[in-house]
């Protein structure tokens, strides 16, 4: 099993990123996958969501209004799109598989990705 995570890096306050996970290794249409994400010193906490269609998809408070999840099934992929990053977005993000919705608290996490650094700084 593995989740590949890419489109992390560095970028200004107000700019946008896109982060992309790619999995294999299991029959991706059947889980929900999510976005976790974990800040120095921090616990790891859930980013967004979305179920085994984009019929169900939750967003964490800090993400609401700023991120887009989307999932493209045919390409084993799911996407965030974030918009208006802040400083306080700077976080190590994660993919994840689970099979409990919403997909919101780690404990719910069947497989991990390895993570990307988002970095929001001037």
């Amino acid at each position: 099993v593995q989740l590949v995570e890419s489109g992390g890096g560095l970028v200004q306050p107000g700019g946008s990123l896109r982060l992309s996970c790619t999995a294999s290794g299991f029959t991706f249409e059947n889980y929900p996958i999510g976005w976790f994400r974990q800040a120095p010193g921090k616990e790891r906490e859930a980013v967004s969501a979305i179920g085994r269609d984009e019929s169900m998809i939750y967003y964490a408070d800090s993400a609401k209004g700023r991120f887009t999840i989307s999932r493209d099934n045919a390409r084993n992929t799911v996407y965030l799109q974030m918009n208006s990053l802040k400083p306080e977005d700077t976080a190590v993000y994660y993919c994840a598989a689970g099979s409990v919705w919403p997909l919101s608290r780690k404990q719910y996490v069947t497989y991990w990705g390895q993570g990307t650094q988002v970095t929001v700084s001037s």
